[in-house]
């Protein structure tokens, strides 16, 4: 364990600092904390300010507390590692906690309802009764979304819904449904499942009322004056298009005036929105109560947030490394199919190399209370990065007539398919434009970053 590396890093998720161990309440709700989250080093003898190293008397005596105390006072038995480390003319106990497989942990005198903490930024938050019984399905290797609701039976499915949006992707049999998870057997009986009923339940909004998405737009850089406002309560696939519809009626950052066109200019990637509101929908922890998703649309940022923390187990520094850990099996598992997720584990990167492709500072994640909140800046911070054939292709289609991949392909000299590609990433970055009647058709044309022609 290298001491300088650690001295380096502020308090997080995963780092707490304590002086002493006068108070050793604290120092144990930082270790509970840390092994029903994501682990963490706890260091006794570093301020945790200033960083200040002051160290400790008598590191032997100091261990020996230390482990006498985990093993008093925190249940289920916890064995992290402690280890004395050398610094200067002093030492630091560390005390090294990994994400426990016999979550959740709990402080003995307080109990099972009242003692359990998670890890929330550089603070310890007391669980409630939901977080709770998340921590428990997760040592048992459960997604909320796969359990099923047995009072309900197979009717409460809209099996018409789900075919329509199914439709553009292939025709949906009735069996599909338990293939799909959104039906499951229970007792002799085929019942929904908590994902089947929030993505396509004739009343769910009465079983998960909170299941949909708040969109505003406010004046400014802060919520003192609203300008618009959405209740997005459709079908979750189909509000990912309403809430991303949204996003583009209040994004348009002014118009260009060139020599053939007025050009229009998104001031956020289409791709970077995308996967932020994708992610918030897959990721959500339906088991909270209390508020909804929320898109809120500012003068210089779109902030998209959802209820639940990460994944236990996963920090926000994972994120960027492409490091995923699904929440939401079943509702990951139809937006898959859907073509809405491409790849596990992709969005974050996608969304990051769209940001930084079109000039703006890379995505903010963060983890409030118990929400998770996706910050993405309008203000360009470098120049959009185009290399020549993208160039190429921009060229082509600055005449406004509109080209069909074909016709790109053979002026840039690239296969069909590597200039669909292209394409695709150019359509995302915002800086040109799709017209067709869907993905598949093989007429569709391209417009250079402009108002769909009359």
């Amino acid at each position: 364990m290298d001491l300088v590396d650690l001295l380096k890093r502020p308090e997080g998720k995963i780092l707490e600092f304590k002086r002493d161990l006068s108070s050793p309440e604290g120092a144990l709700r930082t270790i509970v904390a840390f092994a029903n989250t994501a682990g963490g080093t706890l260091l006794v003898g570093v301020e945790d300010r200033s960083r200040r190293v002051r160290g400790v008397s008598d590191p032997l005596a100091l261990e020996e507390r230390m482990a006498s105390l985990i093993s008093d006072r925190i249940a289920p038995r916890l064995v992290p590692e402690i280890e004395i480390l050398p610094w200067r003319r002093t030492q630091v106990l560390a005390v090294q906690v990994h994400p426990s497989a016999s979550r959740p942990h709990y402080l003995a005198r307080k109990g099972a309802v009242e003692g359990v903490y998670v890890r929330v930024g550089s603070t310890n938050r007391r669980a409630d009764a939901e977080l709770i019984e998340e921590l428990r399905r997760f040592s048992r290797g459960e997604a909320f979304d796969e359990q099923p609701m047995p009072g309900l039976d197979s009717e409460a499915i809209d099996f018409r819904a789900a075919s329509e949006s199914f439709a553009a992707v292939r025709k949906l049999a009735r069996r599909d449904l338990e293939t799909l998870r959104l039906l499951t057997r229970h007792q002799g009986r085929k019942v929904p499942t908590v994902g089947g009923m929030i993505l396509f339940g004739v009343e769910r909004e009465r079983y998960f009322p909170d299941a949909w998405i708040q969109a505003g737009r406010f004046g400014g850089t802060d919520r003192s004056r609203i300008v618009d406002r959405a209740e997005i309560h459709s079908f979750p696939a189909q509000a990912v298009e309403e809430a991303i519809a949204f996003v583009q009626k209040h994004t348009l950052h002014g118009a260009e005036i060139g020599a053939v066109r007025r050009k229009e200019r998104w001031s956020l990637p289409p791709v970077a929105v995308r996967e932020a509101v994708i992610n918030a929908v897959v990721h959500t922890d339906y088991a909270q109560r209390g508020a909804p998703l929320r898109l809120s649309i500012f003068d210089d940022r779109l902030e998209v947030e959802n209820p639940g923390l990460l994944p236990f187990g996963l920090t926000v520094e994972d994120l960027p490394r492409g490091v995923s850990k699904l929440r939401n099996r079943v509702i990951g598992r139809v937006f898959h199919v859907l073509g809405l997720i491409e790849q596990w584990g992709s969005g974050i990167q996608r969304m990051t190399t769209a940001c930084r492709e079109a000039g703006l500072a890379a995505p903010v994640f963060e983890e409030l209370a118990t929400r998770f909140r996706v910050t993405i800046t309008t203000a360009k911070v470098s120049a959009p990065v185009l290399d020549e054939t993208d160039q190429a292709i921009l060229a082509c289609l600055a005449d406004g007539e509109g080209w069909l991949t074909s016709e790109v392909a053979a002026e840039i000299g690239l296969t069909p398919r590597a200039t669909r590609t292209r394409l695709a990433r150019l359509v995302g970055r915002g800086l040109v434009r799709e017209i067709g009647t869907g993905p598949q058709d093989p007429k569709r044309r391209y417009f250079q970053a402009e108002a769909a022609p009359a």
